[in-house]
């Protein structure tokens, strides 16, 4: 190596000291790019890998064995592609006669000409599906990029496929799978015929995703240029997904959303925004606070009873801003009991459904939540759930704290009760010294 300039030690040192294996198959490693040579072609799985870059002549069970390694399934990934720069073809079609023939002998491998055709079916049935619905797709595709007249039919498109549910679930499955096929065809010139109207799909879905978020952008900026999607690269379709910041719903003017609701004609999509909202809140106020379960509950009924057919689009909208107000107090509540977020957990569990207490038992109970919380995080070492006396002193800790401080409105059952949902939440909750649920979540 040296007599090419090149220096080895450092690379074999990582080699000998890394668990590289590891590192290449966790994809949030930045480890994205290896160069083998015979190690990790045969028996090493790595799900998430997607392309497999073939340099020299492989045959039979090695070369079977090497593209397998880009065909394993994963989350977000529809195929695996091989790059062949050692011209492979024939010798993969001996490999597969041998290791991958069906019955009577047949080959898996088919023409590209059956997968544009495949594509072609499945973008007739997505336009289809859309004129059902009232939308034109093809008369959309005619406008001119870019045109407010072509803006406007996306706009409505948007609102005609954004809800009910299941309807929007549906329009994703045909847009889902024709771009699977599309990006599968590239980059055959083939592709250059269905790019447009893909486009068009894609800005209608990727609107429909971004009115889901709970601060919604405008559906000019979810379209971007669409023209950079139908160069002659046909790099493919790709809709910006920017994670949205939380929408407070303490500080909407329920008023002014309901009045605006009234004129609207978008009426579905008004709809799902103000779900998307009240969804993104509930998940956020269910998981640092478990006995707000009934919130979600609430709010599944509502969706499930409108998707059903048995309540209307009006109705279900002035429902959810009543439950958006419910929730934009409960997100307060904390403050109007004078706690932390972290207190009010302690005592909604001690609290929650029963017993039934005085106002001066309430106030009992929060001066045990409080000091109870203080105690147990000067208990908390590191890894305490997996040492059993750390466990154990936790427990202990919850059992006298609250058998000393809690009003005789407990019972002896619902003590118990108590303090198994209490050690609970903290081991759920609190996994280490220091680390908890509610770090930057809410303000104190």
């Amino acid at each position: 190596m040296k007599t090419h300039g090149l220096d080895i030690v450092p690379h074999r040192k990582r080699m000998n000291e890394e668990a590289l294996d590891e590192k290449f198959k966790n994809p949030k490693d930045p480890l994205r790019l290896v160069f083998l040579c015979a190690m990790w072609l045969t028996g090493f799985d790595a799900p998430s890998c997607s392309t497999v870059y073939l340099d020299k002549p492989m045959r039979n069970h090695t070369l079977m064995q090497t593209i397998a390694r880009a065909n394993r399934v994963f989350p977000d990934k529809y195929n695996g592609k091989i790059v062949d720069y050692a011209n492979v073809f024939a010798s993969l079609e001996q490999a597969l006669a041998i290791y991958g023939a069906s019955e009577g002998g047949r080959t898996p491998v088919k023409d590209k000409s059956e997968l544009v055709e495949e594509l072609r079916r499945a973008v007739d049935a997505a336009v289809l599906f859309c004129g059902e619905k009232g939308v034109a797709l093809l008369a959309i595709d005619q406008l001119p990029l870019g045109d407010m007249k072509r803006l406007r039919r996306i706009n409505a498109a948007v609102d005609a496929l954004i809800s009910p549910d299941p309807l929007r679930r549906e329009f994703f499955g045909h847009e889902r799978l024709v771009s699977t096929l599309y990006n599968a065809v590239k980059p055959d010139p083939a592709a250059l015929e269905f790019a447009s109207l893909i486009a068009c799909l894609a800005a209608i879905a990727g609107g429909i995703r971004a009115k889901l978020n709970p601060n919604p952008t405008d559906i000019s900026d979810v379209m971007g240029d669409i023209s950079e999607l139908l160069d002659e690269s046909i790099t493919g379709v790709q809709i910006p997904t920017k994670p949205a910041p939380m929408m407070d719903l303490s500080k909407i003017d329920f008023a002014a959303l309901r009045e605006r609701f009234k004129k609207s004609k978008h009426k579905n999509t008004d709809l799902e925004v103000l779900k998307a909202a009240i969804r993104a809140q509930l998940g956020k106020l269910v998981r640092l606070n478990r006995t707000r379960a009934d919130f979600q509950e609430k709010f599944e009924e509502l969706i499930e009873s409108y998707n059903a057919g048995s309540r209307n689009i009006e109705d279900l909208f002035n429902q959810l801003i009543a439950l958006s107000r419910a929730l934009g107090e409960e997100q307060l509540r904390h403050v109007r009991e004078n706690m932390t977020e972290e207190e009010l957990v302690i005592f909604d569990i001690l609290t929650r459904p029963s017993p039934d207490l005085s106002t001066e038992e309430r106030v009992e109970v929060k001066k045990v939540a409080k000091g109870l919380l203080e105690r147990l995080k000067e208990l908390l070492v590191l890894d305490w759930r997996k040492r059993l006396a750390a466990r154990a002193r936790v427990e202990d800790a919850i059992k006298d704290l609250l058998d000393s401080g809690l009003p005789h409105a407990y019972s002896k059952d619902v003590y118990n009760q108590k303090c198994s949902a209490v050690f609970e939440h903290f081991y759920e909750s609190y996994p280490q010294k220091n680390v908890n649920a509610y770090v930057g979540e809410m303000p104190g």
